[in-house]
């Protein structure tokens, strides 16, 4: 070992070499983009320095000057499906969409897998399905049903990052929503155990009993109106400002409900809000007849409501943006929006089809970035990911801003070739991802297929942003 001569004959170790420096004349730090450069050691930020600094490093490397460093993207909201519907979706295929598209942490929803994550015993059948299979890290959320009400300590006990309830049908028999009292009963539990409550808010009163519809969007959108959302969300405000809860809004279609939102916090009110690419990127206006590919609950709403959207995201009332990636197989999406399995898969290009948007609008990708980091990261108490600071995860993405390809579905890494974004032309390409200073997947579609890990809640998580 090469060692330095100190004063009166001292001797210290040279420091040995970082694993990795990346340098780029854009880096996102501290929420803004400047030059610098990142240096690595163990799988996590050593330091951030200028970006012509000397380096003593394994590897150095140079961002492109039209692309910019990014810390890999949070995803808080998947539907992997395994096990039990593999044929809808898996693992190994949704953590390599998650690369290709940036992001390196994502949480798995506690359905439509068999069995639903909904006893400790389910959820180790889970990460036995997941171990030695995943790309990017993977976290777990677990499901709040009528059956396991009173008993949810166990499962937060063992990890998971919340509790997943429905106020309405959820698709899927094995797990049943919440009724109004039910869902009282799971606000307070949470609240004693100091837990996160996520919600699926529509209220079934209000929902269109409905088999066959045909082929017309505007007859399935007529079935989930606004009032659905609106009736739901305020039960769940109400629940967690006369608690203390955490509670949050999954998947917000109906800007209306944004002012009752808004208000709550500003009374200190712990909930949070997100939203998906599929309400900033398109509107029922402009959805084909038959293209079932577009169905999802709560349904993507009219162009005046988007609008409304981009302003709830611009002014920070919603939170985070996330995939809600829900897939399956392709007989399942028939051509009648009664039938039709709803749901949308978007992991892969969802950042890219917001940036598209945002682009058309205006909106600079400055003001998206926490959206797709720190907002979701904050959610599920992450404070090493979703941001490059000294002692944070080495999971970044390099992005180029400025390309463009139209998205072809046969190429989407997912397992069905069924997806809403098929056929845009998309803004941006995620051109690496990193995970932990390794690189784990580049734009020609190569992908290390093992160096994820499967990641547990903070023990000491902290509140939502």
């Amino acid at each position: 070992m090469t060692r330095l001569q100190g004063p009166a004959g001292d001797t210290t170790a040279a420091p040995a070499p970082a694993d990795l420096v990346l340098r780029a004349g854009r880096a996102w730090i501290d929420g803004v983009f400047r030059p610098a450069a990142v240096v690595v050691r163990d799988g996590r930020v050593d330091a951030v320095v200028a970006v012509d600094e000397l380096v003593d490093a394994v590897e150095d490397r140079t961002v492109p000057d039209a692309h910019v460093l990014l810390p890999g993207l949070v995803d808080t909201h998947v539907h992997v499906n395994e096990p039990g519907r593999t044929e809808w979706e898996g693992f190994a295929s949704a953590t390599r969409a998650a690369a290709l598209g940036g992001v390196t942490t994502i949480i798995d929803m506690p359905l439509n897998s068999i069995p639903a994550t909904t006893t400790v015993e389910a959820l180790e059948v889970k990460r036995a399905s997941a171990a030695g299979r995943v790309a990017v890290d993977v976290g777990f959320w677990g499901g709040a049903v009528p059956a396991n009400l009173g008993s949810l300590v166990g499962l937060h006990d063992a990890g998971v990052f919340g509790f997943k309830c429905f106020t309405a049908p959820s698709g899927v028999d094995e797990f049943p929503h919440l009724d109004a009292p039910q869902l009282r009963a799971a606000i307070e539990e949470v609240a004693r155990i100091d837990a996160l409550l996520i919600v699926h808010a529509e209220d079934p009163e209000f929902l269109v009993d409905h088999a066959a519809l045909g082929g017309h969007y505007e007859d399935f959108l007529a079935t989930r109106p606004v009032d659905a959302e609106r009736s739901a969300i305020a039960r769940v405000v109400e629940g967690a400002r006369e608690t203390g809860a955490r509670v949050h809004v999954l998947h917000l279609s109906d800007a209306g409900a944004l002012p009752m939102i808004r208000a709550a916090k500003d009374d200190g009110v712990r909930i949070t809000v997100e939203t998906c690419p599929h309400y900033l990127a398109f509107e029922a206006g402009t959805i084909p007849d038959g293209a079932t590919e577009f169905k999802c609950c709560p349904p993507i709403r009219d162009d005046a409501n988007r609008d409304a959207l981009w302003a709830g995201v611009l002014d920070g009332t919603i939170d985070m943006i996330v995939s809600d990636h829900s897939p399956s197989t392709a007989d399942l999406k028939t051509d009648d929006w009664g039938t039709a399995w709803g749901g949308i898969a978007g992991l892969q290009v969802g950042f890219r089809a917001v940036w598209t948007e945002a682009r058309r609008r205006g909106v600079a990708l400055e003001q998206l970035l926490p959206h797709f980091t720190t907002g979701p990261a904050g959610l599920a108490g992450f404070a090493d990911r979703g941001r490059i600071a000294p002692g944070a995860l080495a999971h970044f993405a390099v992005f180029d801003p400025s390309a463009s390809a139209v998205v072809d579905v046969a190429g989407l890494a997912h397992r069905n070739p069924v997806s809403a974004f098929a056929g845009l032309e998309a803004r941006g390409s995620v051109t690496e991802t990193w995970l932990r200073g390794q690189l784990v997947a580049t734009a020609d579609g190569g992908v290390a297929s093992v160096i994820g890990a499967l990641v547990d809640r903070p023990v000491l998580a902290g509140t939502p942003l």
